[in-house]
């Protein structure tokens, strides 16, 4: 499972937008529009009756291409029993039911994502078959929407689909409305994908349409009860075309009905021969309104017979000045809520009543109420809504689309024709009239809100213009001049600005990269604008607040966070950074930055002094993409780079000579994917074909690098799954964990992202050459200590903790730039915590190296920055001795821990603990930037929050993902700083109190962490993590119970726990700070607090806890075994089998921990699949399991499983016996149940399930003294369970104390030489832990003999067995019996019932004697063993009467524990006794038993004074001492 953070880093201008699809779900109110870069934004909706809000939430990026449709789905399957409140619309307004809408998004270049609208993340990524096609129209099943069709365009004509043309507000139109005509009949197809999946259930159509390209699209219902799902397809010209869905399908297998296997498709109309091409279609059941520029007109699906026309000529949808002349852009049926609605299905499938929309290209429309009723058609002006009003110059693109009894307005707007990539959307929320007003005149739509992101933009990061007022100076750098610092006039003109985008001067972020040296901590931002300038931001957050920490790279000052590159000419399209790991010739430079742009030229500026060193110009057309080389090359081609431009050349550049050292021409088209694969020396270009007499066909080009010859050519789906396999290879061997070098502004979305792999030899061997230098570790040691002398440094090896770190740990934050301006940065919290497990596990022992504690740094830490690398050094590595290098180590790990606590804490909620992180913590604000957070989906796909309080709030609640990763993430760090920083000890522990509780109490409506995500975590490899994890679960545990396991009384409860904790607070008067102990828990956080004890009794007593219904047990049987892949398994990477095993843990846990907030049968319910996941041998969940089984045994479990406990226990040893044994080992495999399992199952369940059921346990290990070989390692578990058994609770074993013993003995019998020399130590072991703890089992001082008395039994049939330990046999039986005329005063029960018989035993010193004392009757016995050697050789088993008897008077406060009445009590008060007595009597046998066991008294003892006195002890007090 991996638990990764995101935080987004905005740029100072608003991203541009221009909407090109739209969709709404109206359940909660949702909208999202797809832009033309491949970019969705998630807008909330607050609509009322009188005002209106629309808010920007997140962006949402998973699209590298422009989006081609949206729609709303439902891919979880809902329930029978939900009502179809819910309807929702994607253009068509279908009305689909349930209640966990998704948004399902496609792009041109055929790929599809999934989006929660619960957790807002992408939780399925998936691209469509090259076969298929360009996919230009999405819609949803009416009848099932868990699928939707797709209808995808082939060839040429899948670049005629628009669905929003642009337009000036001058009257000219772009020539995206314009259609060119095929040269050869149009290909399509149309498939039904299942969104839960992304997979294909059915082709419905696949080939050469009998109609013109495909422009509209939809899916209807035909047939005389509208059963049939048809596909209906139209072209501009109105003709359309009818292809049935099969039925039989069922759409849940792959299906294939194609024009050549089915003639069962229609084609009718010959087009619309007045009015020109239609632009818009819509339909409603039997209905079809064909939109065109100056009229509608409105057909009847099934006959094509033309019921009636509307014309737009003279009314307010006129072009403006010509009434003869109108611009129509679209038209859609609206739903008509509370109109009138036919109720007959007949009768509604030939007449209608419905409200239609219209709209031009201006924005103003018009709802009109059209009605065919008795072959009558009748049309009435209902409302209308004014144009937009814009300047004539401005470019506008308008759509609408339906929202309840609202409708909305989308404006996408260009203002500089210059920058045609700042794109304003501006959205609109206006009323629906349902009627005219007073006078009978048309009623004009009022507007209820309005939104547009560039002002909300503004508002939301006000800061940023406070920031260039007091952010110091800045440092502006030209090929001509360097290092020159601006201004305080440039400075205070900034600060001036009005508006975001005049940071900038106005300009566009064309380009951005982050910088990542070493790809531990990011150094910088880097944008490129629009104008040709480049601008470096620093990340300045790890020094104090009053450092003055100096780099050895900033010659001109420490406090310049921001310089400035200018020399292009035109935008700037791509950047890269990179290390030098050679020396360039006449240069010295060792950090470079490139830059391509649209003036052609490629600049390589050197990053540390900010000197331009060349120009390259081997492009003729804008440069757009730069790779550098992967960090495995081999030199010389290491410092190499590849340039990519719109000429379809690729140009490999030399950092080393400054020269262009090979040119890949002759691609079809500009490469959009290239591909650099290192360690094989090749370089994979992906290209479009467009060929005159063929379709459009995607072909790949691999280059070899050494020669610079063209290796291969692959066309069609060839050249995608070779593109892929060339990824996965590259992502194999990955440093960074992608395709691409991470110093790169090359979208992260453009390639596809390949999970994880292992790190190869050669990755280890590049980590050991690149990052073990002397420059290094001497710079690190400078930044650590920038005052102090350099470090002294020594030739040799590398210290082992220094280069394990490097070699072992992930790269913690990865850094991607999706779109230009938007930065990411990805933290992994395994990687995080890898460091501090490595240094816990040093200092355990594990290593040889000893921890040592790092120096407080205090303010002199600088920025990473200064972690940098120069192959100048020696070759054969210089490193540092074995204490600096743990200085190191530690420091970079607090470096870390502080850098990612400075990005993802979540600022200006809690004042307080803001000051106290960057006193104590010395962490720093990040104000130079603008910061948000973020949710990492499936394959690489990110959901990034708009910069403001609020729309961070809005992940946290509306995910419960969110916030256990973010918390998660939050509380494991702040356990980590505590072990790195004890001087930071109180701020971490304020940190992880906000994030587990405070934050909740402060904003109530935050969703709680998801339970099944922090159960996955309980076993992860750091110990932080699983604290946190647990500490996690149980803060939220009340308030995030899953809904089939919620109890009656869980939101009871759940008050009755605020209400206890804000008591607990106020009583105790604990601050903030002090709410988490010293190891990181809270020491509040767990159930068994005393506070609510007494409510859960309460609770569980109650008389609505009995029982639940069939229907509530079936539910919650399917919620455990289901199969179905939940929201948050996107989120950490999991499987369907992962959801299930985590339900499992999750209602396990609760049914011990929080039984009265759950279904009183849940513990019966979960336990069998809670031993299946034991016995499964998981890796991530067996222990857990096997841990919550043996904790919950007796007060839970035992009540379920009581008569399957010694099958479970026969399991167990089953599966030591296959796995451990000598003969599975020594086939050198893998063993199937891992170590850490194996330790659970062996050192905690098996103790549990043998205290809870003593005799079967003791009968399963017996019964393997037989059943398996003498050296199996069942017989070592046995022995250590015994062992745990007996130290833990001996109370049990008391009954039982001869089988325990005849075990022992078993495995030490002379007989068995092979179990003897395999157990022999165990055994003793075990034999004197019996002797130690059970006061009844002597061994004499020479440990030949052993005497085991009967501590619980009969009064007339006691005895004690002795042994001799050389023979491993019985020689003799002590008659241990009540001798006649016992007075009954002291006996308190009949002589046949259970009781306490032998309390302590001793051996005489000579080991010829034994001692024994008995509480019931207070006698001490003596007999005399007999040392001459024929009695040895006796086995007579008769019992020997003792040889003599001594009474021991009753002590002050006694009480023997047959009755638990004292003599005195007996003497004094009879009628006392004789209650008491009858209480007894009134016990059933078993009960007696219990009662006796949990009194009984295993402290006497029995010590030889001299050669023939005892001494009797009770508690180590001397109760007397006694003659023989």
């Amino acid at each position: 499972m991996k638990c990764r953070s995101v935080a987004c880093v905005w740029s100072g201008t608003p991203p541009g937008h221009r909407i090109t699809a739209t969709a709404v779900l109206n359940q909660p109110p949702t909208l999202y529009t797809g832009g033309s870069d491949g970019s969705i934004i998630w807008w909330n909706l607050s609509t009322s009756d009188s005002n209106s809000e629309i808010k920007p939430v997140a962006m949402l990026c998973g699209h590298a291409a422009p989006i081609a449709d949206l729609s709303i789905c439902y891919p979880v399957v809902v329930s029978g029993d939900v009502k179809e409140t819910d309807y929702s619309s994607n253009g068509a307004a279908n009305s689909i039911s349930g209640t966990c809408g998704a948004l399902i998004s496609a792009c041109v270049d055929g790929l599809l994502c999934v989006w929660s609208r619960g957790s807002g993340h992408c939780r399925r990524r998936r691209k469509l078959p090259p076969w298929i096609g360009s996919p230009s129209i999405i819609r949803t099943l009416p009848a099932s929407s868990r699928y939707v069709c797709i209808g995808c365009c082939l060839g040429d004509s899948a670049q005629l689909s628009d669905h929003h043309s642009i337009y000036s507000i001058d009257g000219s139109e772009d020539s995206a409305d314009k259609e060119p005509q095929p040269r050869k009949p149009p290909r399509c197809t149309v498939v039904i994908v299942d969104t839960y999946s992304l997979t294909i259930v059915q082709t419905v159509f696949h080939g050469n349409l009998s109609i013109g390209p495909l422009r509209f699209m939809d899916v209807v219902l035909l047939g005389e009860e509208g059963e049939q799902h048809s596909v209906f397809m139209a072209d501009s010209y109105a003709r359309v075309q009818l292809v049935p869905i099969l039925k039989d399908s069922n759409l849940d297998g792959e299906g294939v009905n194609d024009q050549h296997k089915s003639s069962q498709f229609a084609v009718w109309g010959n087009g619309v021969s007045e009015g020109g091409q239609v632009v818009s279609i819509a339909t409603r059941g039997n209905l079809i309104a064909l939109v065109l520029k100056n009229c509608c007109i409105f057909r009847l699906l099934t006959s094509d017979t033309k019921i009636g026309e509307i014309s737009f000529l003279g009314n307010l949808l006129s072009v403006e000045g010509n009434s003869t002349q109108s611009c129509i852009l679209g038209g859609m049926f609206l739903e008509s809520f509370g109109a009138v609605r036919m109720q007959n299905t007949q009768e509604a499938y030939e007449n209608f009543w419905e409200n239609f929309a219209v709209w031009n290209r201006a924005g103003s429309a018009v709802v009109y109420v059209v009605s065919y009723l008795d072959d009558v058609f009748k049309c009435e002006l209902l409302s209308e809504i004014p144009a937009a009003s814009y300047p004539l110059h401005v470019r506008l693109s308008v759509s609408f689309i339906q929202s309840n009894n609202h409708l909305l307005r989308f404006e996408s707007v260009c203002f500089d024709v210059e920058e045609p990539l700042q794109w304003k959307p501006h959205v609109t929320i206006w009323s629906l009239c349902q009627k005219h007003d007073k006078y009978g005149e048309l009623s004009q739509c009022k507007i209820l809100g309005e939104c547009d992101l560039f002002a909300e933009w503004i508002s939301s990061s006000s800061l940023l213009h406070e920031i260039y007022g007091h952010g110091g100076r800045k440092k502006r750098i030209s090929s001509s001049q360097s290092s020159v610092s601006c201004s305080e006039n440039e400075s205070s003109k900034h600060a001036d600005g009005q508006s975001c985008s005049s940071l900038h001067g106005g300009q566009t972020v064309t380009s951005s990269m982050v910088i990542s040296e070493n790809l531990f901590v990011p150094y910088a931002i880097v944008y490129g604008f629009s104008s040709g300038e480049i601008e470096v931001v620093r990340f300045d957050l790890i020094l104090g607040p009053d450092s003055h920490g100096r780099s050895p790279r900033d010659d001109v000052d420490s406090h310049v966070f921001r310089q400035y590159f200018t020399g292009h000419s035109g935008a700037v399209l791509c950047l890269a950074a990179h290390q030098m790991l050679g020396n360039a010739k006449g240069w010295s430079f060792s950090q470079v930055l490139v830059s391509g742009s649209i003036d052609c030229t490629v600049r390589i500026w050197d990053l540390d002094s900010g000197n331009l060193i060349t120009v390259l110009h081997q492009h003729v057309a804008p440069v757009r993409q730069i790779i550098f080389s992967p960090a495995w090359t081999e030199h010389p081609w290491s410092d190499c780079f590849l340039s990519v431009g719109e000429d379809s050349c690729v140009s490999l550049a030399s950092l080393e000579t400054l020269r262009v050292e090979r040119m890949f021409p002759s691609h079809p088209s500009y490469p959009e994917k290239v591909v650099w694969d290192g360690a094989r020396g090749y370089i994979a270009c992906l290209c479009q074909s467009h060929s005159g007499t063929s379709d459009v066909v995607d072909v790949l080009y691999i280059w070899d690098v050494k020669t610079g010859a063209l290796e291969r050519v692959l066309r069609g789906t060839a050249s995608h799954s070779m593109l892929d396999h060339f990824c996965k290879g590259i992502s194999a061997n990955s440093i960074s964990g992608s395709i691409l070098n991470g110093n790169t502004s090359v979208s992260s979305l453009l390639l596809p992202v390949i999970e994880d792999g292992s790190f190869s030899p050669s990755h280890k061997n590049y980590l050991e050459k690149r990052n073990v230098s002397s420059n290094t570790l001497s710079s690190v040691t400078n930044m650590l200590e920038p005052t102090s002398s350099q470090a002294q440094v020594k030739k040799g090896n590398s210290a082992p903790t220094t280069s394990s770190f490097l070699k072992n740990s992930k790269y913690p934050i990865r850094c991607t730039c999706p779109f230009p301006g938007i930065a990411t940065l990805t933290f992994d919290l395994a990687s995080l915590m890898f460091s501090c497990q490595k240094r816990e596990s040093v200092a355990n022992g594990s290593d040889k190296l000893e921890n040592t504690n790092v120096k407080e740094q205090g303010t002199n830490t600088p920025s990473p920055r200064h972690v940098s690398i120069d192959d100048s050094s020696d070759k054969n590595g210089i490193s540092i001795d074995a204490v600096e290098g743990q200085d190191w180590i530690r420091s970079l790990e607090e470096l870390l821990l502080r850098f990612s606590l400075s990005i993802l804490h979540l600022w200006n909620v809690d004042s307080e603990l803001d000051k106290l992180l960057m006193m104590d913590m010395k962490l720093k604000r990040p104000e130079n930037f603008i910061l948000a957070s973020g949710l990492q989906g499936d394959k690489g796909s990110l959901t990034l929050t708009f910069p403001g309080l609020s729309a961070a709030l809005e992940l946290w609640k509306s995910s419960s993902e969110f916030c256990a990763m973010r918390s998660l993430t939050m509380v494991s760090i702040a356990q980590g700083m505590i072990s790195l920083s004890p001087s930071s000890s109180a701020a971490s522990r304020a940190l992880a109190a906000f994030y587990t509780r405070n934050f909740a109490d402060q904003i109530p409506d935050i969703k709680p962490p998801l339970l099944q995500l922090l159960v996955s975590f309980w076993q992860d490899e750091s110990e932080h993590v699983r604290m946190a994890a647990r500490t996690l679960f149980h803060c939220a545990a009340s308030r995030a119970i899953p809904f089939p396991l919620c109890g009656q009384r869980t939101s009871d409860h759940a008050k009755l726990v605020r209400s206890l904790s804000e008591i607990g607070e106020n009583e105790g008067g604990a601050s903030k700070a002090g709410g988490i102990s010293d190891n990181g828990l809270s020491s509040g956080m767990f159930p068994q607090s005393q506070g609510s004890s007494q409510a859960e009794e309460a609770f569980v007593n109650s008389p609505e806890t009995q029982g639940i219904t069939e229907v509530e047990e079936s539910k919650i049987l399917a919620w455990l075994e289901s199969f179905e892949v939940p929201d948050w398994i996107s989120c950490v990477g999991g499987t369907s089998q992962d959801a299930m095993t985590s339900h499992i843990i999750v209602a396990a846990a609760l049914a011990i921990w929080y039984p009265s907030l759950v279904k009183p049968s849940l513990a019966m319910l979960v336990v069998q699949p809670l031993i299946k996941l034991v016995m499964a041998a998981n890796e991530k969940y067996s222990s857990t399991a096997a841990e919550l089984l043996a904790e919950g045994m007796e007060d839970t479990w035992k009540a379920c499983i009581g008569s399957e406990i010694p099958r479970l226990i026969t399991d167990i040893f089953f599966q030591i016996e296959c796995v451990s044994s000598p003969s599975a080992n020594s086939a050198g495999h893998q063993p199937a149940v891992p170590s850490s399992i194996r330790e659970i199952l062996v050192g905690v369940l098996l103790p549990s399930l043998a205290v809870v059921d003593i005799l079967g346990f003791l009968t399963v290990i017996e019964s393997q003294i037989w059943s398996t070989a003498s050296d199996s390692p069942v017989h070592l578990v046995s022995l250590t369970t015994l062992i745990r058994v007996v130290r833990v609770s001996p109370r049990y074993l008391a009954q039982y104390l001869d089988k325990v013993v005849n075990f022992i003995l078993h495995t030490m019998d002379p007989g068995n030489l092979v179990m003897r020399k395999t157990c022999i130590q165990s055994s003793m072991t075990a034999l004197r832990e019996v002797v130690r703890v059970f006061p009844m089992v002597a061994l004499n001082d020479t440990s030949t003999r052993l005497a085991v008395g009967d501590a619980i039994g009969e009064v007339n049939n006691a005895s004690i067995s002795v042994y001799d330990m050389q023979s491993v046999t019985k020689i003799k039986v002590l008659d241990a019996s009540a001798p006649l005329g016992l007075p009954t005063l002291l006996s308190g029960t009949s002589e046949t019932a259970v009781t306490t018989v032998i309390s302590a035993l001793s051996f005489s010193p000579d080991g010829e004697g034994l001692v024994a004392f008995s509480e019931h009757g207070l006698m001490i016995r003596w007999w005399s063993l007999g040392s001459v050697w024929w009695e040895k050789l006796s086995r007579s088993l008769v019992p020997v009467q003792c040889t003599k008897l001594i009474f021991v008077p009753p002590w002050e406060g006694f009480s023997p524990n047959s009755a638990r009445s004292s003599v005195m009590a007996s003497i004094m008060g009879h009628d006392r006794q004789s209650n008491l007595q009858d209480n007894a009597r009134s016990l059933s046998y078993a009960d007696s038993l219990k009662m006796l066991i949990q009194n009984f008294d295993f402290s006497y003892r029995l010590e030889w004074v001299g050669q023939r006195k005892v001494l009797l002890t009770r508690h180590g007090m001397e109760l007397g001492t006694f003659p023989l």
